[in-house]
């Protein structure tokens, strides 16, 4: 190949490479000559020679790189197919640039050198050790060299401790050969890097100080720098045995570098990254010798050096590490320490603690969050927790607390030293709010533990801290609230320090009462607390709530005295219809709406756990209540509702059927006079008069003050939520004997379980007709002719509330407006919240009434008609975001409670219906929502986050998941797998999956499950409905209805006679689903295990199984004919199961999705090299003629 070729060619490329890089290039030149670029790397037979001239340092950095990047490409792509003589032409080459090719060590650019050590690794990955034994002496020989070459090598040895061991991107056989090679010369790669080190930081200190060296000295500090990144990826897989050989020569070096300000970051990452190894106790013992004094010293040291320089982005970072390397000692000394080792508690402990403290009360939020954990771990240590040092810190831990829960600290603010840590730290107000309120919970967690330790003292600061706060002046700060003058905003400095010392007071009393017998319990000094409380008179909202807390937080001290139960419940009374302003006109702002509903559950919480006590005042109570009740506008509706609940729950304690019954019988009298009224039986059935009673076909003047039919709605309110608190809250006696006594049983199943009775089932079974008509007549609405008949001012009136969608696309809400803004702005958003609680509230009730009224519920005559009537009428019209709350709050519950005996007349019946709908509802919507991706024109809806495309497709992930829970709840039980409903069903997407899946073996169909699929139709809505849903685009659904679903389902009916094409159809909708979800190693992992399962129990019946598997992409026939046989041939020993599924595996490589990136990706192929080591005679269980990788014999023949 001529030299003018090559010179010709490389002048083209540098032109090429001068567009491409050009700002000021046309979008067409920048293309061709990208293009030009690509097809020669790909095509040209003259890459080397030319790649080799444009990497010459004559160059310009931007031709030097594009000609190092040619080489790379050739080892990447053409190294299996070049002639050894041109290996050894190339790496020579590469060798020599490393040696004089490049600038000096300050003048290279980083990226140069990054590029030149990837082309040495890749030609590592592929030749050494079997055909490149002396790489690690070449690469020590050009060390020698100088600083220039030393990096060089530091960065080949790092990128190449991360492709194998860190990120593993080669094939299985040469990963093996390297690790295990690079694992036999640690011993040499360690102590280069150490002495390189060592030198380099010597050299360093020397001539620093000297301003005609200081280019050498510069040069020295970046060695130092890249061998302690490099040792950053050894430290962490390497044998601890390195680590701390030499009497921990290693962290020694590292320690004192931490006062070295170029080197001190990468020294603590080091650190850190040593502390924080697991393996065996017995190897992690030396690290201990951290806890030594110099150790110690030169951590604190530098700790207080760089804390003392002020806030300094570098020296904040180098903090933090050192508080992460302080916590993982804590977590190693937690883990060594035991009742049966023989480690010992460092005599620097207390001054280990001391130091930690200095972070807990650094002004930074982040590190003093960075502490909770281990202070937890610390407490609850079984040996440190006896330890009186730790037991002198918790004082000092709790009273840093009282500090830390100060929500102080936003990042827009200058009202505390945090606020300038914080703008490092956090992008905005609401990020700085997620973060606080999760390390406050944290802290609460650690508090506790400590108080476990020594109540006294946290009771005792509790008090002091919570008479100082009743004594304080307000102080409202410079932001007025809008709910009134003179009143908190959540900023004021008084609320933030009331609603912390809220905080630390529930924690403490609480753990207190946990802790200390009863006896031991400061009643005295409770008991004064809880009077200073009740005496305390405030009109500010906020500063009222937080007053409530502490009622409810010191409330377990009346029941030592139960005299000052009368004083506590006035004090509540007063707060249910606390106003700012008497007689105010304006709505109520959201602070003052919380103070009641505050007061309202206060005072639930009260009866439900502390009923006996309340119980000789029910008298009383009920009279406060009868009079609250007697005025309609004193309360909300809600607000009456709950005080009733607390009734219900102390006539719970009745213990008489009749007596509570004719209670119940009372207290909703005015409700059935309203709801079976005449004029409410004709508003209730029928939609038109619905609409007008309540006031939505209006148009209105002035939406804020005008509301004609408020009292209207807030009358059908009222009889809902009334029915649903008696309902939820009506029970019988817990105890056996008792409820015989009361007479509330009624007789035995069969099965030997009692029969009770509740007292509130007739009054609430006079009213369910009506019930049933508002719920058939509410899912009308949404008939288009009735939506047609909303006023203007409603005609959004059925939508969802703002609230509702920022929480379905995870918004934040703005921090302010949640106490200031009155809880409704317009009329409209009254009437969506109308609609809104209405619709879950008449489910709610539905919901309840099979596990409240059992039996004379289910036996309701016609119930499943009554209810397929009127629930699930107009399903088509009603959207998402309604049909969600239906399954579950209203058929889950029903479902689960009911009783066998009415599965075949009542479940059945209404599920089979429910379940064909809901598939073929969700395929259209998931077909519409695929179409729309594939379309993605540029003209489609402008795409804000808020766009309704969005909302909508979210609406329809949440709805699958609901649906799939709702099937497997059904369906499947899982023992001993607490089956969580509702708190993950609007988790986020990308939920941190296993990448192992194997799905609990003891998953069975549960009695339920058995019933439903013995009925052909619900038996086929099921499977297709599971199958289906693999390929719908929702990670989270696929994974469980994949672990916990399609199995047990299908194996019900394996014993059938199963049509050959369900079955191809069967095993077809799980290889849809890997191609969908296969880029997701949890969903990936799990349809594998899914698709063997399917074919191994069913392949043997059905050979079309055989043909779905020919239709995958580039399978390899002989592979799959060899797995056939194996599994159709019986007499053959079985191969291990894990081979048998990693051989299919690679049978469906080609339907396994890829993510995007690696799509169009070019392939890398790195040939094994012959085996380092003798292979063991190989034991029946392995198949000779497949090897690791599966190539079969063909690969041991080639050279």
């Amino acid at each position: 190949m001529s030299a003018e070729q090559v010179s010709s060619l490389c002048e083209q490329l540098v032109k090429a490479v001068t567009v491409i890089m050009d700002p000021a290039s046309t979008q067409r030149y920048r293309l061709e000559a990208l293009k030009f670029c690509e097809e020669f790397k790909e095509k040209c037979p003259i890459c080397v020679p030319c790649g080799l001239k444009l990497a010459e340092k004559t160059q310009t950095a931007i031709v030097r790189h594009f000609g190092l990047q040619i080489l790379e490409h050739v080892v990447k792509f053409r190294w299996n197919n070049m002639p050894r003589l041109e290996k050894v032409y190339l790496k020579n080459n590469v060798m020599g640039l490393i040696s004089s090719g490049t600038q000096s060590i300050l003048e290279e650019e980083s990226h140069i050198k990054d590029v030149l050590s990837r082309i040495v690794v890749e030609m590592i990955k592929r030749e050494w050790p079997q055909h490149w034994p002396d790489m690690l002496k070449e690469l020590d020989t050009l060390s020698k060299q100088g600083e220039t070459q030393t990096e060089l090598v530091m960065f080949i040895l790092l990128r190449l401790a991360e492709d194998v061991v860190t990120f593993q991107t080669l094939p299985t056989q040469r990963r093996r050969d390297i690790q295990q090679t690079l694992t036999q010369n640690m011993e040499k790669i360690f102590s280069f890097l150490l002495t390189a080190l060592q030198q380099n930081v010597n050299k360093y200190r020397r001539m620093k100080t000297d301003l005609a060296q200081e280019p050498k000295a510069q040069a020295n500090c970046r060695v130092g720098m890249a061998a302690l990144n490099t040792l950053a990826g050894y430290i962490d897989w390497v044998a601890l045995s390195h680590i701390t050989a030499d009497n921990c020569k290693l962290l020694e070096m590292l320690c004192l570098l931490l006062n070295e300000p170029e080197l001190q970051i990468g020294a603590a990452e080091c650190l850190l990254i040593a502390v924080s190894r697991k393996g065996k106790l017995e190897d992690r013992k030396p690290l201990m010798v951290l806890f030594g004094d110099v150790a110690m010293h030169y951590i604190l040291s530098a700790a207080q050096t760089a804390d003392g320089e002020g806030l300094m982005e570098k020296h904040y970072v180098f903090l933090k590490r050192l508080c992460q390397v302080l916590c993982a000692l804590g977590s190693q000394l937690c883990a060594l320490l035991g009742s049966d080792s023989d480690v010992e508690t460092p005599t620097n402990f207390g001054k280990y603690l001391d130091s930690f403290l200095a972070f807990t009360t650094h002004p930074s939020q982040f590190l003093r969050s960075s502490t909770q954990i281990t202070w937890g771990a610390l407490f609850r240590h079984e040996v440190l927790s006896r330890d009186p040092l730790l037991l002198a810190m918790i004082p000092k831990y709790l009273r840093a607390s009282m500090t830390n829960l100060v929500k102080v600290g936003f990042p827009s603010k200058t009202d505390s030293a945090s606020c300038e840590y914080s703008r490092f730290d956090f992008d905005s107000d609401e990020d700085f709010n997620a973060f606080f309120n999760s390390f406050r919970a944290q802290q609460g967690e650690v508090m506790r533990m400590a108080c476990r330790l020594d109540p006294r003292t946290g009771f005792q600061m509790a008090g002091e801290w919570l008479k100082y706060q009743l004594t304080a002046p307000v102080d409202t700060g410079p932001m007025n609230s809008k709910t009134g003058e003179g009143l908190c905003s959540v900023f004021s400095p008084s609320f933030v320090q009331w609603d912390a010392m809220t905080f630390f007071s529930e924690s403490v009393i609480s753990q207190m009462f946990r802790t200390l017998d009863k006896d031991e319990i400061p009643v005295n000094d409770g008991i004064d607390l809880l009077q200073l409380v009740l005496n305390f008179e405030t009109k500010d909202p906020l500063i009222l709530s937080c007053v409530l807390t502490n009622v409810s937080a010191l409330f377990p001290f009346v029941t030592y005295r139960p005299e000052y139960l009368p004083q506590v419940l006035s004090k509540l009374f007063a707060s249910v219809t606390f106003e700012v302003i008497e007689e105010s006109k304006a709505p109520r702002t959201r602070a003052v709406k919380n103070v009641r509903r505050h007061a309202c559950s206060s005072i639930i919480k009260m009866c439900r756990d502390y009923p006996q006590l309340v119980l000789p005042n029910f008298e009383m109570l009920y009279n406060h209540v009868k009079q609250l009740l007697s005025n309609e506008l004193l309360l909300t509706q809600m607000e009456k509702c709950a005080l009733m609940e607390a009734l219900v729950l102390i006539s719970n304690q009745f213990k008489d059927y009749e007596r509570q019954k004719a209670f119940l019988e009372e207290l909703m009298a005015p409700v059935a006079g309203l709801w079976l009224s005449p004029e409410m039986q004709r508003v209730l059935s029928d939609p038109e008069a619905f609409i007008s009673y309540v006031g939505a076909d209006n148009k209105i003047a002035d939406p804020v003050l005008e509301d004609p039919s408020g009292l209207n709605r807030s009358r059908i309110s009222f009889c809902v939520y009334t029915i649903l608190g008696v309902v939820k809250r009506a029970r019988w006696p817990a105890a056996t004997e008792e409820a015989k006594a009361g007479g509330f049983l009624v007789g035995y199943m069969p099965s030997g379980s009692p029969i009770y009775r509740n007292p509130c089932t007739e009054q609430v079974l006079k009213l369910l007709d009506n019930l049933l008509a508002l719920i058939r007549t509410h899912n009308n609405l949404y008939m288009p002719e009735m939506v047609a008949r909303l006023g203007e001012t409603f005609a959004k009136a059925l939508d969802m509330l703002d609230v509702e969608k920022n929480a379905i696309l995870g918004l934040p809400q703005p921090l302010l407006e949640l106490y200031d803004s009155p809880v409704y702005k317009t009329v409209l958003e009254r009437m969506q919240g109308f609609f809104c609680t209405l619709y879950d509230n008449c489910f709610h009730i539905l919901g309840n009434a099979g596990p409240s009224m059992q039996q004379d519920f289910y036996t309701v005559e016609g119930l499943a008609t009554h209810l397929l009537s009127s629930a699930f009428i107009n399903l088509n019209n009603i959207p998402d975001y309604r049909l969600r709350p239906m399954l579950r709050v209203f058929v889950k519950p029903l479902v689960l409670s009911c009783p066998s005996e009415y599965y075949e007349t009542l479940v059945c019946p209404m599920l089979g219906p429910l379940f064909t709908y809901l598939h073929v509802r969700l395929s259209q919507k998931w077909q519409v929502i695929n179409q729309r991706s594939m379309l993605c024109e540029d003209d489609a809806v402008d795409d804000n986050p808020e766009s309704q495309e969005m909302l909508e497709e979210q609406l329809v992930r949440l709805l699958t998941r609901e649906v799939m829970d709702l099937i497997t709840v059904c369906c499947v039980s899982k023992k001993g797998v607490e089956h969580n409903t509702t708190a993950a069903v609007d988790g986020d997407d990308d939920e941190a999956m296993a990448t192992e899946v194997t799905p609990p073996a003891s998953a069975e169909l549960t009695e339920l499950g058995k019933c439903l699929m013995k009925q052909e139709d619900i038996c086929t809505a099921l499977l297709i409905t599971a199958y289906t849903s693999l390929s719908w685009k929702d990670t989270l659904s696929c994974q469980r209805t994949t672990t916990q679903l399609c199995w047990p389902l299908l194996k019900q009916v394996l014993p059938g006679n199963l049509l050959p094409d369900a079955v191809s159809w069967f095993f077809t909708s799980v290889l849809k689903g890997l191609q969908t979800h296969g880029q997701h190693d949890g969903c990936m992992a799990a349809l594998v295990h899914l698709a063997f399962q399917i074919y191994e129990a069913l392949r043997p019946r059905y050979a079309e199984l055989k043909a779905v598997m020919e239709q995958i992409p580039d399978i390899q026939r002989d592979s799959l004919e060899q797995f056939d046989s194996k599994l159709l041939n019986p007499t053959l020993q079985k191969v291990a199961d894990k081979r048998r599924k990693d051989h299919f595996k690679r049978l469906i490589t080609g339907c396994i999705g890829k993510p995007l990136g690696e799509q169009f990706r070019k392939e890398v192929h790195i040939r094994n090299l012959p085996s380092l080591f003798k292979k063991v005679k190989p034991s029946l269980e392995t198949d000779v003629l497949e090897n690791e990788d599966g190539e079969g014999l063909t690969a041991l023949f080639e050279p």
